[in-house]
This record gives structure tokens, C-alpha cells and sequence, in this order.
């Protein structure tokens, strides 16, 4: 009954729409985009599609105004086009709605200012709303939901139409208050390579959703990113380009950033106990300092990051005339430079600038690197900067907008994230994989004969959107002739091989954030219980070795002469070897015994008895007695060091004399008594040396042994003081 029911409404709502989307075409586009087609070829009768909810037939009607085709000619594209497996009856609409969204996207982004377009901002923003609510029951459930009494009521055929208002406003028209999901979101937005990238997609809609607990989209939001994505855009692109003087901007490098231009936000290079302020930009290949002189920047010096050169960048600490007070630089080092530069960011709260130019120079430090392991060139190197590229502008803006910023695995920055993730090289790899598909030899006719979904598959996409926002690329203008269209990394119905291993990798992030929580919960603070926690772990090691040690002390004759003879035995026996693995055997049935029956038991805290509270200075005199404990380990492994070096240069020689013979005694031994026989007199050596009947005897050996150590002086030291030659 209920499917009768829902086919005699669709039926309603078909008549009642008949004849109201002839008005949908007479109006004229509001958006930069009209129709880029002459009048005479324009769909004259649209018509709706039976599979597809209200809104989706709204969404599809407004693509076909875009496309200049009309709905029934896209789905007869959508029919003989794409494979019978996206084609079923469940999945149906979606597939359709991604199928015309892919192509309507790619013929807005054909304009560098496609961003700055009203329409196209709320034209994406539907196509979410219409993949998430694609077909007719979808609706009806939804409305069901919202109005218990909206399915009785019906139509009034002189009522206005749902399409007869502008194409901006139909969707509001439908349900002004609709948010996007995440699937939504990260199966349309990228299609459109600036918007958001396959890999960080999510991260992007978390970064968008924090004020709402990364639920929903809401259409505020979205267009707020892409206005400030668009500025952003447009103010990379009017960056002056550093000083010509010896410098000069390699084929195919664009600047992304620029620091420092503000003279509230100035950006310090310190080499040695100098500094001097200046302005930093970073392009796809290097980072470049301009030095500020008077009223005018100098020469810019370059720190490339595209050869291997060892190069190191992170964190660190600076400040005047060298001292290590404030956290706010990043420091670069490689094998080119002889001393390490700093670049440091002032500023009052925090330290968000030096975080935000450390994330983008190792992004583009990363994708280096993936280049040079996998040995990329031409096409593909370019590809790899452009998809770098992108990201720091995703990031820029989002940054900007929402003062987003990345934690270890929220990064928006493609290669940052795979180098952080849990299984991110598998990410490289498929990155890889999906490289060496980009076939540059095809024509402008033949790229034409290939369906709009796959063309990715064969056009380098982040190459072909970064150009097509307005980025000069000369050297890569060559590799994008002959490529018409592109829609990312999705294919229509299909899962990109990229979704697949990032979702693996976001399900190995939640097993690494629940481990990174307990191991937060069970830090405890102060050197004494810290001290008392590891005492208490390793109990049962110390009470394995403090038996041996009683066994040894011969303190309990017939147990020591018990495992005596069972130790002897054993060695004879060649049964040594077995130990180890008895060892590991016993530890793996432990672990299956107690996963068995206390697999429904929780794990009981581990009980620890606390120390004697002590305040602050009680634990600082406490920390003073183990470095000092400590530093004198370190000096006596030091002389040791020194006599043996002194022996082995003979400085006293009739020590070394003894040392030379005792060597070559041991030596004779190895050669003639085999391991087996060996093994047993090291073992009865060191397990009877306490017996009644030997302890005076060892006691003597020990004594003489140690006296003659005493003796050997140790090599001489000289401590050379490095003569600082850095600037002043």
C-alpha cells in the first residue's frame, strides 16, 4: 500500500510540474554564467525525472541551463555513457546527480573567477543537499519527518511553481534551513580541485564544522570559505616576486606566501647572534629572504627545497644576541649553509604565525622528496607542486576565515598528513599508482571521445585547476594542451582508490588517538613517583635476578647445587639454544590463556604506591642527585675508555704485555675447546665463585684483578675550545 501510495504522489507531482519548467528557462541567468549557447539551442521543454526527489530534479534542471542540454538528453548521456554497475536501481539517482554535478562544475571552472561567482557557490552547495536527498523516497521520508501532515496535502495546479522563481532561490524555496553532511560533502566538493582535495576533504569539513561539533555544513559557512578562498587567490597572485638582483624565479615557480611586508609583523632571519628583519616568500621551490635596507629590500637569498640537500626544518627557539628564550622560529638547516638560519615571527598571543610557515614549508620540503623517490618528471612533478600548492591556499584561507589550525592529524596539507597519518605511505603509493596514468599524448579530439568522469584518469587535475585560476606556469603550459576537462579524483558511482586507503588510514587514526589517551591518563608528575611507578613495573625482573643472585651466594647449599646441576645438564645437552624460544612460548600461551577467560573483564589499574609528598625544591634537589648520579657513570665509562686506549698504545708495558697474552690464550681457546665446553666453564666460573670452598680464592683473583686496574693510568685528554668566528 505505502508503495502505491508513493507512486500516485509522484504522479501528482509530476502532472502538477509539467508544465512549470518551461518558466525555469524563460528566465535569465543570474550568475556570470548564462547560457553559453545561442537562444535558437536552447532546451525548449525540460522535463523532470521520475527517479529524482523534487530538489534533485531542481539541481539537475539548473545544471542543464549551465551545460546548455537539456535534462533528457543528460540522462541519455548518463545511460549509454557509464557502466551497468552504477546504473542500479538503489543508486540510481545519486550516481545521476553526481554524474551531471561533475560536468557542470568542470564547465565553471573553464573561468578564472568561477570563485567569485554567486551562483556557482550556491549551486555546489545544492548539489550536496540534492546527493544526500537524490530520489523520491528520500524526499518523502524527509517531509514525513519535518510535517506529519505534508503528505495529505496536495498541490494547487494555480499555485507558483517550484520552478518558476530564479536559479539561486529554488533550493531556498525547498528548505531554506538544510545543512550538508560529510559524504555529501566529500563526494561533490572535489570535483572541484580548488575547493578541497580527495585526501583532506575531510579534515576541510571538520575545519569547516568546529563551531558545530563537525556535524553539519551550513551554507554561511561554505560561502564564506570560498570568498576567502577567492582572496586569497587573487592576493598571492599580486605578491611582487623578490629581488632580480642574482635571484631570479626558476620556469614554473610561482610564489604561495609572503610574510613580513607589515611593519607591525616583521619577520627576523637569525644567523649566529645576528639579526635583521626582512620579508619571507615561499614558491613550489625554495623560500627567498629579502633583507630590509633603507626604504628598500635587497639582495633575497634563497633556501632551496627542491635538490636533496639534507635540508632539516622545524621548531625552534630563538632570540637577541643568540639566546634560546622565545618560541616563535623556524629553523633551517642544510649541508649548503655552514650555520643554521632562523627565522622568527613575533608576535604577542602564541605562536600561530611560526606554526602556519612551518606546516607550508614542509609541505612543500615533503612533496620534494615524494618527487625524488619516485623519481618524477615533467608532468607529474608539476602535478605533485600544483596538488601542494593548492593545499597551502586551502589552508591560507581557512586559516584566515576560521583561525583553523592543523593538529598532527587534521592537517589540510596532502603530504604533511601522509607523512603524520598511520599508514600514509600507502597513500604516496596509490598517489603513485594514479600518476602513472596521466597520458599527456592525447589530443584535444581524442581527450573529447572520453567520458567527463574519466578524463582525470588521464589529465594531470591540480596542473589543470591551478593554471585555470590564473597562475602563470610556462613550464607546464605544454602538458595541458589537449585537456578540456577535469573533475578531481571521483569518478561517477565509483570509489577512487585514494577514498579507500584514507579511509583506512582515518579508521588507524582513532585506534591511535584511543592509545594516545591512556597513555595522557597514566603520565604522572614528579621525578619520585615516576621513580616508584617504574619500580613496581619491573618487579618481576628484579625478583627473577635477586633469586639468581641468592642462588649464587651459595646462602641455600641444596638449591644451589639443584640448579647447578640442571644449568650444567643443560649446556651439555646443547639444549641453550631451546631457551630463548621456551621463553617466548610460555609468554605467548599467557597471552591467549588470559585473552580466553578474561576476554570480558576489563583491565584492572595497575596499583602503585606513592612516595612521601615532596614540594618544588625537595624535587629539584632530587633531579640535582641523578644528573649528578649520572654524570658520574658517565665519567667513569669515560676512563675506562681511556685505559683501554692507554693498553692498546702500550703506555704501560708490561700491563699491555699481560693484556697481549691473555688475548691470544682466549683466542687458542675459541679455536680448539668448542662453545658448547666453553659456555659451561663461563657458567661455572661465575655460579660457584661464591662456594665455601672457592670464595677465598676468588675473593684473591678479584683483589689482584682489581689492584692491577688501578694501576693502568689513562690516556691523556685535551679539551679544545672552538674559536667562534660568527658575525657580531
Amino acid at each position: 500500500m505505502d508503495g502505491l501510495m508513493n507512486v500516485k504522489k509522484l504522479e501528482n507531482f509530476v502532472k502538477s510540474q509539467q508544465n512549470s519548467f518551461k518558466s525555469l528557462f524563460q528566465r535569465k541567468q543570474s550568475g556570470s554564467f548564462a547560457l553559453a549557447v545561442d537562444e535558437d539551442s536552447k532546451p525548449e521543454s525540460p522535463k523532470i525525472i521520475p527517479q529524482l526527489s523534487p530538489f534533485a530534479n531542481s539541481v539537475v534542471a539548473r545544471c542543464s541551463k549551465v551545460l546548455g542540454i537539456s535534462t533528457h538528453e543528460l540522462q541519455h548521456r548518463f545511460d549509454i555513457e557509464l557502466p551497468e554497475s552504477v546504473k542500479q536501481l538503489f543508486t540510481y539517482a545519486r550516481n545521476f546527480v553526481e554524474f551531471v554535478s561533475y560536468q557542470t562544475i568542470d564547465v565553471f571552472t573553464t573561468q578564472p573567477d568561477f570563485l567569485t561567482d554567486k551562483e556557482f557557490r550556491r549551486l555546489t552547495y545544492d548539489m550536496m543537499l540534492a546527493w544526500e536527498t537524490p530520489c523520491i523516497e528520500f524526499h518523502l521520508e524527509e517531509k514525513h519527518e519535518t510535517s506529519p501532515s505534508a503528505g495529505s496535502q496536495e498541490e494547487d495546479e494555480d499555485s507558483p511553481s517550484l520552478f518558476s522563481s530564479s536559479s539561486t532561490n529554488m533550493a531556498i524555496q525547498v528548505d531554506d534551513a538544510k545543512t550538508v553532511g560529510r559524504e555529501a560533502f566529500a563526494r561533490i566538493a572535489p570535483a572541484c580541485v580548488a575547493i578541497a582535495d580527495i585526501i583532506t576533504v575531510h579534515n576541510l569539513f571538520d575545519a569547516l564544522t568546529s563551531s558545530t561539533s563537525g556535524l553539519k555544513l551550513h551554507f554561511l559557512i561554505y560561502d564564506k570559505y570560498l570568498h576567502t578562498l577567492d582572496k586569497t587567490i587573487k592576493a598571492t597572485k599580486l605578491i611582487p616576486k623578490p629581488s632580480t638582483n642574482n635571484v631570479e624565479l626558476d620556469d614554473g615557480e610561482i610564489i604561495l606566501d609572503a610574510d613580513g611586508t607589515i611593519p607591525t609583523q616583521p619577520v627576523l632571519q637569525h644567523i649566529g647572534i645576528s639579526a635583521w628583519p626582512g620579508r619571507l616568500i615561499l614558491t613550489n621551490y625554495a623560500i627567498y629572504f629579502e633583507s630590509l635596507g633603507v626604504a628598500l629590500y635587497e639582495k633575497a637569498t634563497r633556501y632551496d627545497l627542491a635538490t636533496d640537500m639534507k635540508q632539516v626544518i622545524k621548531p625552534d627557539l630563538t632570540g637577541p644576541l643568540g639566546a634560546r628564550v622565545f618560541d616563535k622560529a623556524v629553523m633551517y638547516k642544510s649541508i649548503a649553509n655552514s650555520d643554521p638560519v632562523y627565522f622568527e615571527f613575533p608576535e604577542f598571543k602564541g605562536n600561530s604565525r611560526r606554526d602556519y610557515w612551518l606546516d607550508v614549508c614542509l609541505e612543500i620540503l615533503h612533496a620534494h622528496r615524494f618527487i625524488r623517490r619516485s623519481n618524477l618528471k615533467e608532468v607529474q612533478e608539476l602535478d605533485i607542486l600544483a596538488r601542494a600548492s593548492l593545499g597551502i591556499l586551502r589552508y591560507h584561507a581557512i586559516r584566515e576565515a576560521f583561525s583553523f589550525f592543523a593538529s598532527q592529524y587534521k592537517s589540510l596539507l596532502v603530504f604533511s598528513l601522509a607523512e603524520s597519518l598511520p599508514k600514509g605511505d600507502k597513500i604516496l603509493q596509490t598517489i603513485l599508482s594514479r600518476l602513472t596514468l596521466h597520458n599527456t599524448s592525447l589530443n584535444s579530439d581524442e581527450c573529447s571521445k572520453l567520458s567527463p568522469t574519466k578524463r582525470s584518469a588521464s589529465s594531470p587535475s591540480a596542473l589543470l585547476a591551478l593554471s585555470r585560476l590564473g597562475f602563470t606556469l610556462s613550464k607546464g603550459e605544454s602538458y595541458l594542451e589537449g585537456v578540456k576537462a577535469v573533475v578531481g579524483d571521483l569518478i561517477v558511482g565509483e570509489i577512487n582508490p585514494l577514498e579507500v586507503v584514507v579511509k583506512q588510514s582515518m579508521q588507524a587514526i582513532g585506534k591511535a588517538e584511543a592509545a594516545q589517551a591512556t597513555v595522557d591518563k597514566v603520565k604522572v608528575e614528579g621525578i619520585d613517583t615516576n621513580i616508584a611507578v617504574m619500580k613496581d613495573l619491573l618487579f618481576p625482573v628484579t625478583k627473577i635476578v635477586n633469586r639468581m643472585k641468592v642462588l649464587a651466594s651459595w646462602r641455600y647449599p641444596f638449591k644451589s647445587i639443584l640448579f647447578l646441576v640442571l644449568g650444567c645438564f643443560t649446556i651439555l645437552r646443547g639444549w641453550t639454544r631451546y631457551l630463548a624460544s621456551s621463553i617466548l612460548i610460555y609468554g605467548a600461551l599467557s597471552i591467549f590463556w588470559r585473552r580466553h577467560f578474561n576476554k570480558k573483564k576489563s583491565l584492572e589499574p595497575f596499583r602503585v604506591t606513592a612516595p612521601a609528598n615532596k614540594n618544588a625544591v625537595e624535587q629539584l634537589l632530587t633531579l640535582q642527585e641523578a644528573i649528578a648520579q649520572v654524570e658520574t657513570l658517565v665519567q667513569d665509562g669515560n676512563v675506562i675508555l681511556l685505559k683501554i686506549r692507554a693498553l692498546l698504545f702500550s703506555i704501560l708495558p708490561q700491563a699491555t704485555e699481560k693484556l697481549a697474552m691473555m688475548l691470544i690464550l682466549v683466542a687458542i681457546m675459541l679455536m680448539i675447546i668448542p662453545i658448547r665446553h666453553l659456555m659451561l666453564l663461563v657458567f661455572l666460573e661465575t655460579f660457584t665463585r661464591e662456594m665455601p670452598y672457592r670464595k677465598e680464592s676468588s675473593d684473591r683473583w678479584a683483589r689482584r684483578l682489581r689492584e692491577w686496574w688501578i694501576r693502568i693510568p689513562a690516556a691523556p685528554v685535551q679539551v679544545v675550545k672552538v674559536d667562534d668566528k660568527k658575525k657580531k
